[in-house]
This record gives structure tokens, sequence and C-alpha cells, in this order.
């Protein structure tokens, strides 16, 4: 199905797993011929799936200096800009699109290279909340020109969708008598969370995919970007801090700037962990990395009072689980001081089997916890499309789904994940989402706790984030 045409021109920047992913889903369901796509790519890696779709193939890294010089020839009013690159400033490229009158979408907020690192910055000027703050400020002057989407892949991306029809589901089965609001709503959707008495929300995901190859000493294996999740792993672990939360961590910090929904802890994410749950994993530990969506869904269903005080906000967070080599991997990693292996891998066509469950829950109202979201396994995405794993798919899907929506509404200025029409995103994605699956729980961070050794835990409130952590 061609969900849209496009006669414009389409660059993609990058060309890792997410790249060669996207491109035959973006063939199959846009109307584009392939002569009018161009990848323009720091690295060899990807150039015989372009080849096999007879797209044109530039290798040469945009950086700081010659990122507009570069990408300027190539693009013109009314073209699109698909930005899956590493080490490339997102906001810069937006500025650009701007003033060329340019479609654009990316999957995360990026800094130039080193900027996840850079100790001349506070942890709070390196975090996903300051990145983000730079990207949204973009807004009122940009406001009416080319649509340009922030941070829409996977997570941050489709999960936000799939909180929005967490909370409709919840409501239907609490009988809450509550409407679809609009897309645009943000009050309506942040009132929806505020009734249900949600309180907390994980982006919990377990990525079980195994490789014919384990993982050796001196390597770093995952099932996506590798310099991805090392860049984000190193960064401060970051989280929204709801209204409900009695106090904050002890190595907890607020930012002093912003929108003031989320908070920083002294640690990078990739060694903090939470207890987290997923309906066929169960109780499980994730790490705590650092994510747009943690910021932007606090901030998104905040409800102020008349006063302009913040009355509710629920904490929000990611709760991952790679799969087992890549926890070993960032163990290793961790050991060495934070100083990457000399090897790294992508595990693509040595995966033998598992799934990436990948979902949202919500906790903390009538019914407890709510888990909505995608099991897919690495045998469907197989079967679906080509050059794609599980957890690529559903990045690559949202991706899509993204690009179609900025086709359609092309004037919307910066807009967020939040902001887009839940319902048309999750449209596009299902085919490729395997079973899409909404399962309620009774599990708390509390469950089991304090049988081995004794615990300071706050038994009068489950949710609070004391009780998630793993200390």
């Amino acid at each position: 199905m061609k969900h849209v045409a496009f006669d414009g021109r389409l660059v993609m920047l990058g060309f890792g797993s997410i790249g060669q992913g996207v491109l035959p889903l973006i063939l199959r369901h846009i109307d584009i011929a392939p002569e009018r796509i161009t990848i323009v790519t720091a690295e060899e890696r990807g150039q015989d799936v372009a080849a096999e779709y007879g797209i044109r193939f530039i290798l040469e890294a945009a950086t700081r200096e010659n990122f507009a010089e570069l990408l300027s020839p190539l693009l013109g009013k009314g073209d699109f800009l698909l930005n899956l690159s590493v080490d490339v400033s997102s906001v810069a490229l937006m500025k650009l699109c701007n003033r060329l009158d340019v479609l654009y979408l990316d999957t995360v907020v990026e800094p130039w290279a080193g900027g996840y690192t850079d100790t001349s910055l506070t942890p709070s000027q390196r975090s996903n909340y300051a990145m983000r703050e730079e990207a949204i400020a973009l807004r009122a002057p940009f406001q009416g020109g080319p649509t340009s989407v922030t941070a829409h892949g996977a997570n941050p991306g489709l999960v936000s969708h799939f909180v929005k029809q967490a909370l409709l589901d919840i409501a239907r089965d609490t009988g809450a008598p509550i409407a679809t609001p609009p897309a645009a709503d943000r009050a309506a959707w942040a009132a929806i969370a505020e009734r249900l008495g949600v309180k907390v929300i994980h982006v919990a995901e377990r990525d079980t995919q195994v490789a014919d190859r384990p993982k050796k000493p001196g390597e770093f294996v995952n099932t996506w970007s590798v310099d991805g999740f090392v860049g984000e792993g190193c960064q401060p672990a970051e989280l929204g801090f709801g209204t409900h939360e009695k106090a904050l961590p002890a190595d907890g910090h607020r930012h002093g700037f912003g929108c003031d929904a989320a908070i920083y802890l002294m640690r990078p994410g990739a060694s903090t962990r939470v207890r987290t749950w997923t309906p066929l994993e169960g109780p499980m530990h994730g790490f705590l990395i650092t994510h747009n969506e943690a910021i932007s869904l606090a901030d998104y269903y905040t409800v102020r009072d008349a006063s302009g005080a913040v009355r509710y906000r629920p904490t929000a967070h990611y709760a991952y689980h790679p799969c087992d080599d890549a926890v070993l991997s960032v163990h290793e990693f961790a050991g060495k001081n934070w100083q990457i292996q000399p090897e790294k891998r992508l595990m693509t066509h040595e995966i033998t089997s598992g799934m990436d469950e990948l979902g949202v829950l919500l906790m903390g109202h009538a019914k407890g916890a709510y888990w909505y979201g995608s099991r897919l396994t690495i045998e469907e995405a197989r079967r679906v499309v080509p050059h794609n794993n599980a957890t690529s798919l559903q990045v690559t899907a949202a991706v899509l789904a993204g690009v179609i929506w900025a086709m359609e509404n092309p004037r919307r200025g910066v807009v967020e994940s939040d902001e887009l029409d839940h319902a048309r995103i999750l449209d596009i994605c299902a085919p490729y989402l395997g079973d899409v699956v909404g399962v309620y729980s009774d599990w708390t961070p509390l469950l089991n706790r304090g049988q081995l050794f004794a615990e300071a835990l706050d038994t009068t409130d489950p949710w609070q984030f004391a009780n998630f952590r793993v200390t």
C-alpha cells in the first residue's frame, strides 16, 4: 500500500542498521522514484543495500564545518532530510532545513561528535533534557514552517503512541467515560492521565535475541547501533519526575532551566538499574538509560492549576533489558571505566532466535499496572521486510510512519512524537510490529522484597521511584 506520493527529493543522512532497514519500507509505502533518493554517510557499510535498490550513495562524513556545504546542493524547497546519523547536530540540521524549506525527521536529538561525553560541560548541559530544550526552543521561530519531527523512532517515538492507546484502554476497562481527544489537544490527554491516576510510565523493554556467535572479550555486541547505545549509556541517567514522588533521590538534581519536568542522577545510565515488568519476561532489572521520551512524556502529561503551578505529572523513564550479549558488553564496558571495546558488532544475520518485547507500562491507576506494546520475533521481522532484525524493525516502522505523517502535514514547524496523531502512526506501523497486546498485572516493585535482606521500602506507596531503583 502506498500511503503517500512524494514529488520531492529525499536525502538520508546516515545509513547504519536503521537506514538500511527503513529504505525498503520507504520504497514500499511511499510513491517516490529511487533516483530521487540520495544516501549520505560516513561509513562504507550498506553500499550493497543501496546498490540493490538503485540508490545514489555518497561516502562523506557530515561535520560541523562542512554539513551545510555538503547537504545544501542536494536539498531544495519541498524536499526531505531524513536524519539517521550519529555525531551530527540535530538542531543544526533543523535550522538548515528551515532555511531551505525542507521537511525533516530524526530519531534522537543528537549533538556534534563528543557532545555526550564532553567533560567541559556539566552533566546537566550534556543531558537529553538540555538537548531537547534546545530543539523545542525552535518551535516559536519555526511556527508554520516546514515540518521538523524531532525524536521519532521506536523510543522515543512509537512508545508515545503506545501511551495514548494504553490510556484509552484503561479508561475503557475502568468505565471512565472518556472520548478520544484530537491529537493536538495536549491538555485533554493530560487530563485523562490525571483522571485515571497514572503515577508512573515505564518504557519497559526486553530483548531476547541470541546469535550463533556469542560475544567475545573485547567486543561490544548489540542488536542496534553500538555507538548510539554507548553514547546514551554514558550520559547521566534521566527521568521525568512525578508529582506523587515524596523525595528527590540523594544523587538527583534538577536542571534549573526549561520545563522542569525531569531530573538527572549523578551517574551514567549504563550503571543505573530499575525494577520493571513485561508480560513475557515478568519482573526484571532494566537499565535506566536516558531517553528523550522520559522528558517529553512527563512534560506532555503535566497538568497545571489556574495559577500555573504543577498539579499533576507522572514519573516517566526507560527501563531497558537489552539482549544478553549486550548486557555482557555493558558490563565489560563499565569495567574498563567507560572505554569502548576495540571491536564492535551489530547482530544481524547471525541471530537465530528471540524477540523484542517493547511497550509502555502504566502504573498507579485503578487496575494497578498495564503493559501495552509490541512483541516482534526475529522470524516475523525477517518474513515481512528485508535488512531488519526485531529491534530495528520496531524503529524503522516508526521512522516510516513519521516520514509519512510529515509529508501529509508539511507546514507544522517543530513537533515532537507526543503531538502526532497516534491512531495514524499505529495504523501505518501495525503490519510490522508482530503481536500488539495489552496486559494487566498486579505486579509492583515491592513484590517479594525484603525476604533475604531488610530493605528501606515505602510500603505506603509502591510507585515511589525509590522502590523501583536497584541499589
